[in-house]
Parts: C-alpha cells; structure tokens; sequence
C-alpha cells in the first residue's frame, strides 16, 4: 500500500476531487437524475445483482477522477499483491488470503511460495465429513442420543459474520429444511446473560459445542469455553467433553489440555483475519451442522464468483470498485461521517452489524501504513436497521437532519412471500414500495412551494420541507439464497479492502481494539486480589478507583461463601 506522506493528498487527481467539490455543491440531485445518459452510466451489473449509483451527488466526471485516483494510488496493484499472497498487512507481516477460503479446488492461490488451496479444501473436506456423520446421527453424544443443537462459541469476527450469515439462511426454504429438528446458537459475550439466554431449553445430551480460538488464548471465549465444561460435565461428566465439545483452532496443545480430541480440531491460518473468517472454520463449520455442508458451499461459490470479478473486472464495472470509491468520495471529499445499510429483508437483520465491524475495524485508523498520521478522514460510522423498521426509527435524522449516505439492498424474490387475497399487492411488495420510495425522497425532497402548493400551513411549511440531495446507492438482488448471500458478503468485504486501498492505510490489523483489553487485564488482577487477599485497590485514577471499589463492595456478598456459583437453572449442582 502507498503511504500518506508524499503521496494521496499531492496527486493530481486528489487535487481535483477537492476543487471539483465546489461544481458538485452547485449541483442538486432532482436534475442530475433527468440526464439519462448518466443514470445509464451508473448502472451496473454482474452475476443476476444490479447495482444503481444514480442517486450519488456525482458526476460522470466525478467518477474519471475517481478512476485516476485509483490509477494513482495503484489499486489494480494492490488487489494484485492480496490476491498474490504478499504481505500486505505490514505490521502483523501476514498476507490477506480470505479469498483462498473459497477458492475452487483446482485454483493456484500461493503463500510464500506454497499453494495454500489444498489445504483449505482438506479442512473444508474434513468439515464436510464431520458435519454429515453429526447431521446423520453417527456421531453421537455421550449417551448415545445425536447431538442436534449445536452452540458456537466465539467474539468479534468469530461471531457477528457467522450470525449474519446464519440468520439469512434460517428463513430461506430450501435450507430451513434442511435444518428442521436443529438448533444453531451463538455464546459471545461473556456476560453471564448471554449463557443464561444461550442455555435456556437446550439439554446437555444433545448439544455440540464449537469453541473458537484460534490461539485457544482469547480471554472471553475460553471462560465461555469453560462455562459451557462445567454445564456439560455438571450432568454427563469429564468424559462428555470428547464427544460434546470441538474445536477451531491451529493451538492443538492447548485443545488437547482443554480436553478435546486434537482429531476434532479444525484448522484456519495467520493470513485469515477474525472478521474475514466467516468462509473459514469460524463460519463454514456451525453453518454446515446446522444447514449442510452443500448449502455452505453454494454460500462460498457466490462469494468466490465476486472475488474474480473483483479482480479481473475493468474498474468502470467492477461493483467493489465502485462501491469502494464511492465511500472514498463521500467521507474525503463531501465530508460524511457515518454510511446507513438499509436492507429491505428481515434475513438481513444481522448484516449491517457484521459490516459495522468489517468497515469499522478495518478503516478507522488515524494513521497511514508507515504510521504517518493522516491529514484527511478515513472510515465511516456505520449503522443500519432492515426496512420498513428503520424508517420508524432513524429515517427522521437522514432525511431532516444530518448527511448519511444510504445503502439499500432489496431482493426481487422473498424467502416466504404472502399475498393475502383482495390485498393491492403481496407482503413483500409493501416492503419493497418502500425500498424504491425512500431512495427517491432523499434524493428529491420536497420544497416549500409544493408544500404551499398541497395548501400547507405557513407555519407548518419549514418543519415539513425536505432539502433533498442526499445520496444513496441501490443494491438489489434477484433472491436471498446461501449463493447470493455470499455474493454480497464478498461486495462489502472488498468494498472496504478498496477504501484502504486508496487511503493508504491498513485495512487488516487492528491495534485499537488492544489497549482496553490490556488495561482489562490490570483491573481483572485488582478484582482477584481484592476478593482473596484483601489487598486495597490502587494503581489507577480516582474516578476508576472509586467506582471499582464500589462494585467489588457492592458483590462481596456474592462472593462470601465460595467460588463456583452458578445461576441454578443454568448449571446443575451435584
């Protein structure tokens, strides 16, 4: 990646994306969306998605210089070196590899010389085989029942893409057959509630649990590991874990320790990030025991068929491309801080989380990748709710109040489509009235003089006016099936591997999650202390030493009598 110093802000075609802002900030969206010529121009399509950008406060010309900025800032280059296994994420010294995790069998994908695709397809082989004898009862649990509730515990990346994921397959018919009788469920936080929730009418006898780790270390995911133990050997005892607990993980000592079977560990590499994981182990693995592995492999097959059109395809139709220099445009140029992903599918209710860390974790940095601090914005806040619940929620802020460009992903076909008789139109179609509706209020608004024209009240005239010119992009899809779910998995994951691209930075690691977890772990030793020997509280600021003091004086009660205490619907005493 090109670094900031010397470099984006003293092109030539940074240059004239600034100056070209002030033509643009002349321009209003009602009369750039009567050229048709240019709405033709921002259409695009690939593999049955279209992608509309009409609706962009851009230009033609904006988007020839968003090409040569790309062409400046080698991001043909760039998309080259990932998908060549170098070592792109520089300061962890590891190349980005997920596209290898759904690569076909027969592809050459090398890592420091080595073709890494044979053995991403030995795990997903082993996957498949271990996920069929689960699903067709030859894998049993310790008392010989078969294991139909499957529990995945995991944080971050290791969680939020396989839930996204999960929840848009579970309504989609051919899959939630194939999972009729099964239970997929997901132990992230450590907050005990969490494993209150998780446990709740699950019973010990049939239940699979898959820890996620890679290094076996992560703090909050192996206390969930053990807690989900001892509620396993509360009733089957320590022989149980073997047969009722498997492992994602490379730290096959640790796995070993924990009391696992090292056969039933299964495998991902230093070059697939947490949030990149959900077509590893992280997310192939739950899916294919709660849906089978067939469905999971369509869901890799849409995402690998965006991985090649994002490679080869020329820059004016590739939709990662595209999309990538859209946000590039619209956070450095117009000044927007925060994007809005609206899907207009309940299914899709988990994927604007899973895009807020994606996004979020991979661009919010302040610095350029040779630790330059960077002299424009990076990254977006972002945030979303499926339509038609948004709109009843934060539409009042995007359309009245501050700029959000908007993201709408639609689907041509419901999963469960309703049509109830002597309705004007089905479920579905209210739903997606809506999606074309809103895209055209943001973009058109409403004036004061057709307001007073429809005989509003002078005094209701201001409060009712909408400015109009508010960006937004279409993206629609021709149904919501594992293949198309990966389609735009991949979009965004490529989407913002583009923004960093461009800035400059290091869209791959992410140091700032590492400070608070370490500070964690100095107050986790104060607890200790404090509740074993009594030692006082010291070694942080007054506000943190008065309000830690007050917690641990607030539980002591808890625990007075002993360790161990566990909610007793929960965990069985013996």
């Amino acid at each position: 990646m090109s670094s900031a110093r010397g470099g984006i802000v003293d092109t030539k075609a940074w240059q004239e994306l600034k100056s070209h802002v002030g033509e643009i900030s002349k321009l209003h969206l009602k009369d750039l969306l009567g050229d048709k010529a240019r709405c033709e121009s921002m259409m695009k399509e690939y593999d049955g998605i279209a992608l509309d950008f009409s609706r962009q406060r851009a230009t033609q010309d904006t988007f020839q210089k968003l090409f040569q900025l790309a062409k400046e800032m080698k991001l043909k280059d760039k998309i080259d070196r990932m998908f060549g296994g170098d070592h792109i994420n520089s300061t962890e010294d590891r190349p980005v590899l997920h596209v290898a995790l759904r690569a076909p069998r027969e592809a050459l994908i090398a890592c420091d010389g080595k073709n890494v695709v044979p053995e991403v397809w030995e795990v997903l082989d082993k996957m498949k085989d271990f996920s069929n004898r689960v699903r067709e009862g030859q894998w049993l649990g310790a008392t010989g029942k078969p294991l139909t509730d499957v529990v995945a515990i995991g944080i971050g990346g290791s969680f939020l893409g396989p839930l996204f994921v999960h929840t848009a397959m579970q309504t989609e018919p051919g899959c939630a057959r194939l999972a009729k009788g099964r239970r997929l469920l997901f132990l992230s936080n450590v907050d005990p509630i969490d494993a209150a929730f998780t446990l709740k009418g699950l019973s010990q006898e049939t239940t699979l649990v898959v820890i996620v780790s890679k290094t076996f270390t992560t703090v909050e995911t192996m206390l969930n590991a053990r807690t989900m133990r001892t509620w396993i050997t509360s009733t089957l005892g320590p022989a149980a874990v073997a047969k009722h607990m498997v492992a994602v993980s490379t730290n096959l000592k640790l796995v070993k320790e924990f009391g696992i079977d090292p056969a039933n560990a299964f495998a991902f590499w230093d070059w697939v990030g947490g949030r990149y994981s959900v077509c590893s182990a992280v997310g192939v693995l739950p899916l294919a025991l709660q849906y089978g592995f067939a469905n999971v492999n369509e869901f890799l097959e849409g995402a690998s068929s965006i991985d090649s059109h994002f490679r080869v395809a020329p820059f004016e139709r590739n939709l990662p491309v595209l999309l990538g220099l859209i946000s590039v445009w619209n956070v450095s140029f117009l000044g927007c801080p925060a994007r809005a992903i609206l899907p207009y599918s309940q299914a899709l209710q988990k994927f604007a989380p899973h895009i807020q860390q994606l996004s979020m974790e991979s661009n919010g940095k302040g610095v350029s990748i040779d630790g330059t601090p960077l002299p424009y914005e990076t990254g977006e806040i972002d945030f979303g709710e499926p339509g038609t619940n948004g709109q009843h929620s934060f539409y009042q802020l995007i359309h009245q109040g501050r700029i959000i460009p908007c993201d709408f992903v639609g689907i041509i076909k419901s999963q469960q489509p309703m049509y109830l008789s002597g309705e004007p139109v089905s479920n579905h179609d209210e739903l997606m009235c809506n999606f074309f509706a809103q895209a055209d209020a943001l973009a058109y608004g409403k004036t004061p003089d057709e307001l007073r024209a429809e005989g509003v009240p002078d005094s209701l005239v201001p409060h009712k006016t909408f400015t109009g010119n508010r960006p937004s992009l279409s993206l629609l899809l021709p149904n919501l099936t594992p293949y198309t779910i990966g389609q735009l998995l991949a979009i965004y994951e490529h989407r913002i591997a583009v923004q960093g691209f461009i800035w400059g930075i290091n869209s791959f690691d992410q140091w700032g999650v590492e400070l608070g977890k370490s500070l964690a772990g100095k107050v986790r030793n104060q607890m200790h202390l404090w509740r074993t020997k009594g030692k006082v509280v010291e070694g942080f600021n007054y506000s943190t030493t008065t309000l830690l003091n007050r917690y641990l004086k607030g539980k002591a009660q808890i625990y007075s009598a002993s360790y161990g205490v566990f909610p007793s619907e929960v965990i069985r005493k013996n």
